[in-house]
């Protein structure tokens, strides 16, 4: 696939002019946009837990059923260059859409960086092994795992 990229795209395509390749390139794998946030009524904080989508392959790092998840999960949110502004707010902050969207770099880490499509999980960045399922977690209980990430 990454044959089909312009070299180092990120730097001179803005998002809106990205071919469906680059702009699935741009995610690292992290999976924390599938991890289930919590935001404060109160004070709009947004905070992160490790309970995950029931989607979540917690071995890999992805979505199980990536192409249909929206028919499984139609809360889900399918990120384009017209949700974006919508949705960075609850985005990580080392997340890749985020930071091209501020017309910041992206991470050291990040696999279109690197050339290495395991660089986020190496790097510490990924939520790879580290979350439970929501099938298995009462809502109720969500803010009994609270993670340090935040967006």
């Amino acid at each position: 696939m990454t044959d089909l990229l312009r070299p180092r795209f990120w730097e001179t395509v803005p998002l809106s002019k990205m071919t469906p390749a680059e702009w699935e390139a741009l995610c690292d794998g992290c999976g924390k946009c599938c991890l289930n946030k919590l935001e404060y009524d109160d004070t709009g904080e947004v905070v992160y837990t490790c309970v995950a989508c029931r989607l979540f392959d917690n071995a890999t790092s992805g979505c199980s059923d990536y192409a249909n998840r929206k028919t499984h999960v139609p809360e889900c949110v399918v990120l384009t260059p017209k949700t974006l502004k919508k949705s960075a707010y609850w985005m990580p902050s080392t997340c890749a859409y985020k930071l091209l969207w501020q017309g910041r770099p992206l991470p050291d880490w990040h696999p279109l960086v690197t050339g290495d499509p395991d660089s986020t999980h190496k790097a510490g960045q990924s939520m790879r092994g580290r979350t439970v399922s929501e099938l298995t977690v009462p809502e109720e209980d969500w803010e009994d795992h609270l993670i340090e990430e935040s967006p």
